[in-house]
C-alpha cells in the first residue's frame, strides 16, 4: 500500500471521529420534516416531555428562538470603534443558549456534571429543568410557550419583576414563540406525533 493512500485513509479516519453535526435541520418551519431528518431531536424532546412535562412543541419553538437548531451557537461578538473584538455578548451557547452559570447551576443540581450544551439530549433536559422550575416558582403554564420563553429570557426574577414590558421587541419574539409552537402543535398532530 502506498504511502498516499494510508494517509489519505488515516486522514478520513480521523476526520470522521471529529465534531458532532451542529448544523441546522433543512426545513425549520415544518416540525414532521425536522423529526423526519433528526429523529433524535424527537427523542430527546419526548424524554423531557416525560420527564419535566414541557410539550415538545414548547421545546421546539424555544430551540429554534434561541439558537435554530444549531448545536454550537453562540452569541454574536461585540467591537469597540465597530473594530476592535471586545468579547461575545454573552457566555450563551448551544441549543439551548444556556449561559455559563445557568448551566452549571443545573449540572450541580442535576448531578450531570458531563452534560454538554451541544448535545441535544443535554440542551432539552436543561430546557425541561428550567421551565419546569418557572411554573413551579412564577406559576406559568407548561404549555405556554410565550411565557415561558419571557421567563427563560429575562430569567425567573426578570421575569417576576415584568422586566419585559420595558422591551417590546422581546413581548414580540415571544409572541412569535407562540406562534411557532402552536404551528408546530398542528403539524407534530398531523405526522402522528
Amino acid at each position: 500500500m502506498s504511502r498516499f493512500l494510508r494517509a489519505s485513509i488515516l486522514f478520513l479516519a480521523l476526520a470522521s471521529c471529529g465534531g458532532g453535526n451542529f448544523s441546522a435541520p433543512r426545513d425549520l418551519d415544518n416540525a414532521c420534516a425536522i423529526v423526519r431528518e433528526r429523529p433524535q431531536y424527537y427523542s430527546a424532546m419526548k424524554a423531557t416531555e416525560r420527564r419535566w412535562g414541557i410539550p415538545v412543541h414548547v421545546q421546539m419553538a424555544t430551540i429554534h428562538q434561541e439558537s435554530k437548531f444549531i448545536g454550537n451557537a453562540r452569541t454574536p461578538h461585540r467591537f469597540a470603534v465597530g473594530v476592535i473584538p471586545m468579547g461575545r455578548q454573552s457566555s450563551a451557547y448551544g441549543y439551548s443558549q444556556a449561559l455559563d452559570a445557568t448551566w452549571e447551576e443545573y449540572q450541580v443540581e442535576q448531578r450531570r456534571r458531563g452534560a454538554k450544551r451541544d448535545r441535544i439530549n443535554d440542551a432539552t433536559d436543561f430546557m425541561g429543568w428550567y421551565m419546569n422550575a418557572s411554573t413551579e416558582r412564577l406559576g406559568i403554564s407548561k404549555n405556554d410557550a410565550q411565557g415561558q420563553y419571557l421567563a427563560y429570557h429575562e430569567g425567573r426574577t426578570g421575569y417576576a419583576r415584568q422586566s419585559y414590558l420595558g422591551k417590546p421587541w422581546l413581548v414580540e419574539v415571544a409572541a412569535r414563540v407562540q406562534s411557532r409552537a402552536n404551528m408546530y402543535a398542528q403539524q407534530l398532530a398531523s405526522c402522528g406525533r
